[in-house]
């Protein structure tokens, strides 16, 4: 019962976050490849993700998103996230920022991580991440990403 309270709730602030926006806001959806290792994992993955980003000055921002991530190996189930990031303004295109955030599916534990994300033109971007998976009763695992995407 916690894992959907914490899944309702963070639900709840991706729809609320576009009402909460100052201008300069920004939704995101991206397409993001990598490779998960640990407990005896090694393999690549593939996802997607939607989220929006809002403005806290000219020097930081936050945001929420929720993702659907795949092992690219039989006997996994896409691995849904929801979660959060709150990050700095790096020049005039690149965002650096931490992540958190709650997964559920095959392995329902928090994340945390760090990432960079940069604009290539007007509307699209490319990121780079990572994310340190906790797992309760089993080793952790850990995500090397890489992802583009749009921004509106």
């Amino acid at each position: 019962m916690k894992k959907f309270a914490v899944a309702a709730a963070l639900l709840s602030a991706v729809v609320a976050v576009p009402a909460m926006a100052a201008d300069g806001g920004e939704i995101r959806a991206e397409v993001r490849g990598g490779y998960v290792t640990g407990s005896g994992l090694d393999d690549a993955t593939l996802g997607a993700a939607v989220g929006y980003d809002f403005d806290l000055g000219s020097t930081t921002f936050a945001g929420a998103e929720i993702a659907g991530d795949k092992v690219l190996k039989n006997g996994f189930d896409v691995q849904f996230s929801a979660g959060g990031r709150v990050g700095a303004k790096v020049g005039t295109a690149g965002k650096a920022y931490v992540t958190g955030g709650y997964t559920f599916s095959d392995i329902d534990d928090p994340y945390a991580g760090v990432g960079y994300q940069h604009r290539l033109g007007a509307n699209t971007y490319a990121k780079v991440e990572y994310r340190h998976q906790f797992i309760g009763n089993f080793s952790d695992f850990d995500t090397f990403a890489a992802g583009i995407g749009v921004a509106f």
